[in-house]
């Protein structure tokens, strides 16, 4: 496939924007990088605090996990809800809105005094998270020109990568210094300073698109948003079909002690935050070949996982690869879908996002299935299997478009 395959598919991506402005808000930008490093820092949170928390609300470590579950869950359904029930909201307030809902959930878990509110903030929480990343795209569009989406992007996913790196080390650290409690009061706090920092940079964004039922239809029949959206689905289903059983495949084939599996982690983490600065400038160019780049090299990590992974040195240098590779997808399939459907990108981002939770969901349970009747092997084979197909169907449309326009 030659290059003009992918100059073709974002042709027209400097003449669709909305941002009229003389100048990209990229101090907006930053303020909306902080949020969401907020809200990751808080979903993430309670992974590392299972134990105090279990321990001071009189609950199991098993029914303290699923206050993750439930911010996931709500998200999916969150995300389609904000866009249309607050449609014809200002976008400023809007934002105000989800990120006062990051400090409430904070302020609620820093003071529950039992199951009910920790799941209650767990809930405005998930709404929080659902309606940012549902419009994230959107506002970006109208803070940046179009050609400057990609970098955007990738600022904004720079937060949600510090804070997958940080949120468990911190909150851990944290919470034995200070107690579980402060952990949260903390990510409140960076709830406060990003909700002043977005007061003083974002500015008025009045309702743009037709958010509702019958325009998430439309949205969806369009060919590239479906193309998008099967790819996301291929793709992030064999990732956290991987993902979510790599510490079983860590100390089974390569058997790496504990120590070492959070090295490895800890690497993946890295790569990941690299991964998506990566992302971003190749997404600058096409979106399509930031997907197909991603996704190949999440192919090519499966397979040095799968015939080297009993070297502790190829695994994690594979691990590593695999964050890297992981770390530039969502900036690129963001702006793949924003740049299909710039006149309806929150429509198109809220069907993004529930895609994803879809993928997440059924990626984790055919991950549990293959790791029982094949073990770890089967589900990194699942991964390279998954990766490859969705960056086929990328470059197969890719190539369709540019005969379709030759002729």
């Amino acid at each position: 496939m030659t290059d003009s395959t992918f100059d073709e598919d974002d042709a027209v991506r400097d003449t669709s924007s909305p941002n009229t402005s003389a100048r990209a808000r990229w101090d907006a930008v930053v303020a909306l990088t902080l949020g969401v490093f907020g809200l990751v820092t808080a979903e993430f949170l309670p992974a590392s605090l299972l134990t105090p928390i279990s321990a001071d609300l009189g609950i199991s470590p098993g029914i303290a996990g699923q206050t993750v579950t439930v911010t996931a869950v709500v998200a999916a359904f969150a995300g389609p809800g904000v866009v249309i029930g607050t449609r014809s909201f200002n976008r400023r307030w809007t934002l105000f809105g989800l990120t006062a809902l990051l400090i409430l959930s904070c302020a609620l878990a820093a003071l529950a005094n039992g199951l009910t509110v920790l799941l209650v903030s767990r809930v405005l929480l998930g709404i929080g998270l659902g309606g940012f990343w549902a419009m994230a795209g959107a506002l970006a569009m109208r803070l940046v020109p179009m050609n400057h989406l990609p970098r955007a992007m990738a600022m904004i996913f720079t937060g949600v990568s510090v804070a997958t790196v940080m949120a468990a080390p911190l909150g851990a650290y944290i919470g034995s210094t200070l107690g579980w409690r402060a952990a949260f009061v903390l990510a409140g706090a960076v709830g406060v300073l990003a909700l002043l920092a977005q007061a003083v940079t974002v500015p008025s964004l009045p309702p743009a698109g037709h958010a509702g039922l019958g325009t998430l239809a439309e949205v969806l029949k369009r060919p590239k948003i479906r193309i998008g959206l099967i790819a996301t689905l291929l793709i992030v289903a064999g990732h956290f079909a991987g993902f979510t059983y790599i510490r079983p495949y860590l100390e089974e084939v390569p058997r790496l002690g504990v120590e070492m599996v959070s090295l490895v982690l800890l690497a993946y983490g890295v790569g990941g935050f690299f991964g998506n600065i990566a992302g971003g400038i190749i997404t600058e160019r096409s979106s399509t070949l930031g997907v197909v780049f991603a996704s190949g090299l999440i192919a090519v990590a499966s397979v040095l996982l799968v015939t080297l992974g009993a070297s502790t040195t190829a695994a994690a240098v594979a691990i590593a690869l695999w964050g890297f590779a992981f770390g530039a997808l969502p900036v690129s399939i963001q702006s793949y879908i924003t740049r299909a459907a710039p006149d309806e990108a929150e429509s198109a981002g809220a069907l993004l996002l529930t895609t994803f939770q879809i993928a997440i969901s059924s990626g984790a349970v055919l991950g549990g299935l293959l790791i029982d009747a094949q073990g770890p092997l089967g589900v990194m084979t699942f991964l390279g299997i998954a990766s490859i197909l969705g960056s086929s169907v990328m470059v197969v449309r890719g190539g369709r478009q540019v005969q379709l326009s030759q002729g």
